[in-house]
Formats: structure tokens, C-alpha cells, sequence
């Protein structure tokens, strides 16, 4: 028997409002490691262990099976263990597919030639669509653009290789509608980030995978037959010379140079490492990365992941000693990359994270982001800034219980955030797994 609108009232279901909090922030963790675990096995990665969670995770959200609150943050922080390993898996999926990333410069102007714009996060739909250019002999006729989280493929030598990927256009998914009608090719949507069309550009765009619009076409089976076609009919661009930006940076690469940074780090010139990144939000409160990053002194070292960097990254931070401040390493799981480097630089410097002088400052905006954080609070770390605002599904004594717990701040200020982050930066709780890594 059904009732009537639902499961609405604490007497219906029996979910306090604390409860309920609890569940949709499991629920939006899960989602977030669905998305990075979807990506894996889309070239070929798969791990049980992640499916296993996500299957007991969500049944855990069903009604009347689980309303121990405890139980609810025991899943929330395992949630976070999980995630650890799908962003691990899916880095060894993509560098084993395409290469270790190098640091690279990309164009952000326009070569002439028909262009097809890739927006979303599938790097396996974007060599696909590169490799069927190739082999219709089309690489100069056709250059591909990669614009939001695409745009760290550039950095990949097997997707680098390919004539046809020219450079990025544009910046986060929020300005999309209004940056793809300024695209005159054809645009390609991969995953999620992508929103339904204007009248603008509806008549050009596609998408493939997992993604999926209202009355747009959907590639089916990566056969960009259609996609390449479209872009033939389309306006040829003219050739614009427009700036750089710089990507590319990993583990694998940044620990190339670990002994120089360690000994910048004992000389002093290097004072502060910054982690700064997460999604792009149409929230007031993202002026205060923008001026954040502007405020950070020279001496630091800023790692930025996700979208919420094109509000930024654009700045000429400088070098110290010739490395460069401003080191992007791509894509939302890509702060894996940079854990594994805190990791290895406390190592060596035979000390814990607590030690180091690092920041971390997360701007949230849908559930990767979320499941992030959970994956940072299961390693221990305490002292993390988010914002622009709290998650709306955390009730107030939720987040009053997250941050007594994981001394998790919300941004205020940024001239006086940055004052205090210098001085304390984060901390490790001792029994956390990432204690025990570091002795």
C-alpha cells in the first residue's frame, strides 16, 4: 500500500530531520565516487570492492533499514575510503590508457579549420572521437577543442598526440550557454556538467555515454560518424592567436623534483603550500577564491584541481626558483595526485602532514566535490575551509557536528582567513589512516 505524497512527515517514516541529513549526504558522497568508478571502467578499470560499497551504501539509504545516526557517519567515512581508491583507480586507468600527464601549454585561440568542441569529463569519448578524425583523414580540415574539465587531456601524450586537438575554449560548465553559442562547430557533451541547450547552438550539439539532453542527438557506441559530419557542414574558424594556460601536473611528475622542493622548503623559499580547487558555483561567494589566490603571498606554492580554477588560473602567479606558483593538476580526481605528493614530501622530511605548512581551501558545488571532502575527512586531515556556503543538506546540527569533529571551517573573510591558514594551516588526527601511512 502506497501513501499519499510520500514519506513527508517524521511520523510517517520515522526519520528524524538529523536522520534524513545524514542519508542525503551519504547519498550525494556515492554519487560522486559512481561518476569517478563510471569513468574507470569506461576504459576497461573495475574494482568490486567500489561496486560492493555502492550496493550496501545505497540500500543503507532505503526506508525503515538503518536509523542509527552512528552507523550513518561510519558509512559517510567509508564512503570516503572507497572514493579514495575509485580516484586512485581511476588515475592508474588513465595513465595506463593515455600516458603520464606532462606539463603542458595550451593554446586558447582558434586554429582555421571547422572545430568540434568537447565538454564534460570522458577522456576515453574524446580519443575515440580524435582516432575516427584521424583515420577519415581530416586532421587539418577539423581541430577539436576541449573546454571545462576536458581540458587537462591536453596534457596526455596518447590524446597529445592527435593533429586534430587543438586547444581549450572557454572556461568552467557555468558560462557554457553563453560561451557554446560562441562556438560556431559543433559541440560534444561526455558526462554530467553539460545543461540543456539554447536555441543558440540546440541544432549542433551532441552527446555520448552517460550523458544524455532532451531532443539532442545521442552517439551510441562512440561512432562520431554524425558528430564529424555535422562539423563539416558547420562555418569554418578563422586563425586567432590567443593566450596559454598551463596543465599537466601529476604525481608522477611533480615527485620528479621532490629533493628541490624539499630544499626550498628548508631554505624558506618556499613558506606556504596552498591546495586550492573544487567546482565553479554561481554563488556571490566565489569572489573569494578569486581573491584569495590574488592575496596569496609569493613564497607559496598553489595546487588547484576541478573547474572552480578558471576563475584563477588565467593569473601570472610567477616562479619560485623556476617552478612554476600556479600548478594545475586537471581534473576534480586529480587531487589524488595531490595527496600522494603530501604524503611523500612529509616522508621525507620525516615529520606528519601537521608539519607541513598547507592549506586547504575546497569550493563545492555537486557531489564529486562532496565525495572528496569525505575522502580528506577519512584520511584525518582537520583545519579544511569550504565553501561558498554550507551543503543545504546538512541540517545545522549536522555541520555543527562535522565541525566540532574535523575542525571543518567555512570561508569568511579572505583577507583574514589567509592570515590564520598561514599560521596553522591543517592537521592530522593521529589514528587516522593518514597518520598511520606517515610512520
Amino acid at each position: 500500500m502506497s501513501l499519499a505524497g510520500g514519506c513527508t512527515i517524521r511520523g510517517v517514516c520515522g526519520k528524524d530531520p538529523d536522520l534524513n541529513s545524514l542519508q542525503e549526504a551519504l547519498l550525494y558522497g556515492i554519487k560522486g565516487t559512481s561518476a569517478y568508478y563510471y569513468h574507470a571502467l569506461e576504459v576497461g578499470y573495475d574494482s568490486p570492492e567500489i561496486g560492493h560499497f555502492l550496493a550496501k551504501a545505497l540500500y543503507s539509504t532505503l526506508t525503515n533499514v538503518n536509523f542509527d545516526k552512528n552507523r550513518f557517519l561510519e558509512l559517510i567515512l567509508e564512503n570516503g575510503r572507497i572514493h579514495l581508491e575509485a580516484m586512485k583507480l581511476l588515475d592508474k586507468a588513465y595513465v595506463e590508457t593515455f600516458g603520464k600527464p606532462e606539463p603542458t601549454e595550451v593554446p586558447t585561440g582558434t586554429a582555421e579549420g571547422h572545430g568540434i568542441l568537447v565538454t564534460g569529463h570522458s577522456y576515453k569519448a574524446l580519443y575515440e572521437l580524435l582516432r575516427q578524425i584521424e583515420e577519415k583523414g581530416l586532421e587539418e580540415e577539423i581541430k577539436v577543442y576541449t573546454h571545462a574539465e576536458m581540458f587537462p587531456a591536453h596534457a596526455y601524450p596518447e590524446l597529445r598526440k592527435f593533429k586534430a586537438l587543438y586547444g581549450n575554449w572557454g572556461g568552467s560548465w557555468l558560462y557554457q550557454r553563453k560561451e557554446f553559442a560562441e562556438f560556431p562547430g559543433v559541440i560534444l557533451g561526455t558526462s554530467n556538467c553539460v545543461q540543456q541547450p539554447t536555441k543558440a547552438y540546440q541544432d549542433r550539439i551532441f552527446t555520448v555515454g552517460i550523458a544524455g539532453l532532451e531532443g539532442v542527438p545521442h552517439v551510441k557506441d562512440y561512432n562520431f560518424e554524425p558528430v564529424i559530419e555535422k562539423a563539416l557542414q558547420t562555418p569554418k574558424m578563422k586563425a586567432y592567436n590567443g593566450g596559454k594556460l598551463l596543465t599537466g601536473f601529476h604525481h608522477t611528475n611533480v615527485l620528479a623534483m621532490k629533493d628541490r622542493l624539499i630544499e626550498l622548503i628548508g631554505e624558506g623559499k618556499i613558506g606556504h603550500i596552498f591546495v586550492v580547487g573544487g567546482c565553479d558555483t554561481p554563488h556571490k561567494g566565489m569572489g573569494y577564491y578569486e581573491r584569495l589566490t590574488e592575496l596569496i603571498p609569493g613564497d607559496a606554492l598553489i595546487l588547484s584541481a576541478a573547474c572552480g580554477k578558471f576563475r584563477y588560473n588565467a593569473r601570472d602567479y610567477g616562479t619560485i626558483e623556476g617552478i612554476p606558483r600556479f600548478l594545475d593538476f586537471g581534473q576534480c580526481n586529480n587531487v589524488y595526485s595531490i595527496i600522494e605528493i603530501a604524503v611523500a614530501l612529509a616522508n621525507e622530511l620525516g615529520t606528519d602532514v601537521n608539519s607541513l605548512p598547507v592549506s586547504i581551501v575546497l569550493s563545492w558545488m555537486e557531489q564529486k566535490a562532496i565525495a572528496i571532502l569525505y575522502s580528506l575527512l577519512y584520511l584525518g586531515i582537520k583545519g579544511i575551509y569550504i565553501g561558498p556556503r554550507p551543503p543545504e543538506f546538512l541540517t545545522p546540527n549536522v555541520f555543527e557536528a562535522l565541525k566540532k569533529q574535523f575542525d571543518l571551517k567555512l570561508i569568511g573573510e579572505p583577507e583574514k582567513d589567509l592570515k590564520d591558514m598561514l599560521k596553522e594551516g591543517t592537521s592530522v588526527d593521529e589514528s587516522a589512516p593518514l597518520a598511520e601511512e606517515l610512520e
